[in-house]
């Protein structure tokens, strides 16, 4: 039977619109059935490997499945449409831009009766761009009106732990990044929306859901949202208010925007109802770096978040962060003062990653006219990766002795044929526990030691 299968490339955010296209998907495949397979590839651009392994899939799909049909979405999809429209397979691309109206773009593709009519693909809905007679039609404009999802319904099928993204767009400007052009700017769920997603997502059975946005910090500060003031910290408390919730995570968050409010929250619900997880975008470590980014703190702004939070959660919280490596005119000193940085606080991850210019922002020129030599990066990513993992083993290893709570996941056949299930601490820890769970519950779980892979062994607790 004819079918649709999705694939998402990039962070969180992007993963929730990829999960919510699905949704939408399974949702009209129930009414009426697919005519022909489709392949939704939902792509990432921030960075030039991100938009080569999305062509490497594009033409890896059209190559063993020359018969489906290709849709592209996603960063990628906006910021370079016609480049992807004409490449062989692809049916249709669908920007961030109208992501609200891909599922019934999906579907009228599924049932063109020419990929090479336009006219055909989409019988409803005007086509916005005309590209060449051998390439897809694009649907992609920078008014960004129909960007959001906002009725996708939440479940716990292929994701125990599912991503509601509740902000989209970003309009902080940062001289590396490309999301400003790709998502457009800041703009948020409702707060009612949101309340009614996550009660839908308690009635199906749902244990924990991650809170995700593109910039989610600056959730609810725009005018339409109807938050009010407090922003995130109000709509968080409400969650646990007017929801039976059992765990809540927020996923990455600026560090000047873990204000006050949000903090507090933390303090009072941290271990309980909300994760003591913490994911702040760090960059680097230097203050003439940060400046020539134009982030908008200091290392030593970081640092305080960093110490509050601590001071609200608890030692147990586990800090995450990305580094970037090589930003132009990056110098030795300006390296050694990341790396002595990272070195100084209590990181349990890191993700680290190498500049790459992009085209349409500031950094390209930048990178132009002061690129870092690749050796040089290399180096620096080595340096880095070692300060990372001694760092990640040494916060897992606090824990082996101690019981932590922990949400079971989707296991693999070889784990599970060796009677283990795979599960995911409260405070952000992975682990196999002995014996084997469904996927979705709740429980508690004694650590009994550290796995060659750097996940923690652990058994149930009774």
């Amino acid at each position: 039977m004819a079918g649709f299968f999705v694939e998402n490339f990039g962070c969180r955010a992007a993963r929730a619109d990829g999960e919510a296209i699905a949704g939408h998907l399974r949702a009209i495949a129930e009414r009426q059935p697919f005519a022909s397979d489709v392949v939704v590839v939902n792509t990432c651009s921030v960075t030039a490997e991100a938009d080569r392994a999305a062509r490497a899939f594009i033409r890896r799909t059209h190559r063993r499945n020359p018969a489906a049909r290709i849709v592209v979405t996603g960063c990628y999809a906006q910021r370079a449409p016609q480049e992807l429209a004409e490449m062989p397979g692809v049916a249709a691309v669908v920007g961030n831009s109208h992501k609200a109206l891909a599922p019934e773009i999906i579907f009228n593709v599924a049932h063109a009766s020419a990929a090479s009519d336009p006219s055909s693909i989409i019988p409803v809905l005007s086509l916005l761009t005309a590209t060449a007679p051998y390439a897809a039609p694009i649907w992609a404009d920078d008014a960004f009106a129909h960007s959001f999802i906002e009725d996708a319904p939440l479940t716990t099928g292929a994701q125990t732990r599912p991503n509601l993204k509740i902000q989209e767009g970003c309009g902080n400007r940062c001289t590396f990044c490309v999301i400003p052009f790709t998502r457009g700017p800041s703009r948020s769920l409702p707060h009612a929306v949101v309340l009614r997603q996550v009660e839908e997502f308690v009635a199906s059975g749902g244990k924990e859901l991650v809170l995700s946005g593109i910039n989610l910090g600056r959730c609810g500060r725009d005018s339409s949202s109807g938050f009010g003031r407090g922003s995130l910290a109000r709509l968080t408390c409400g969650i646990f208010e007017e929801t039976n919730l059992p765990r809540l995570r927020l996923s990455s968050i600026e560090p000047m925007d873990w204000d006050n409010d949000l903090i507090d929250v933390l303090r009072s619900f941290g271990g309980q109802r909300l994760a003591r997880h913490a994911h702040l975008p760090l960059q680097s470590g230097s203050d003439t770096v940060l400046r020539r980014m134009h982030r908008r703190y200091r290392p030593w702004h970081y640092a305080d978040k960093v110490s509050a939070l601590l001071s609200a959660a608890g030692p147990d919280l586990t800090l995450g962060a990305d580094v970037m490596v090589g930003f132009p005119g990056e110098t030795d000193r300006e390296f050694d003062e990341t790396l002595n940085f990272v070195r100084s606080l209590p990181f349990g991850y890191l993700h680290l990653f190498p500049f790459s210019p992009r085209p349409g922002t500031p950094g390209w020129a930048l990178h132009a006219a002061s690129p870092v030599a690749p050796r040089a990066v290399d180096e620096r990513m080595a340096a880095l990766r070692a300060v990372a993992a001694e760092k990640t083993l040494a916060h897992r290893r606090r824990f082996v002795g101690r019981d932590l709570a922990a949400i079971t996941l989707h296991t693999s056949e070889t784990d599970s044929a060796l009677g283990r299930t795979s599960a995911l601490s409260e405070n952000f820890l992975p682990l196999n526990l002995d014996g084997c769970f469904k996927a979705n519950q709740l429980l508690n779980a004694r650590v009994t030691g550290l796995q060659s892979d750097g996940s923690l062994s652990g058994i149930p607790c009774h």
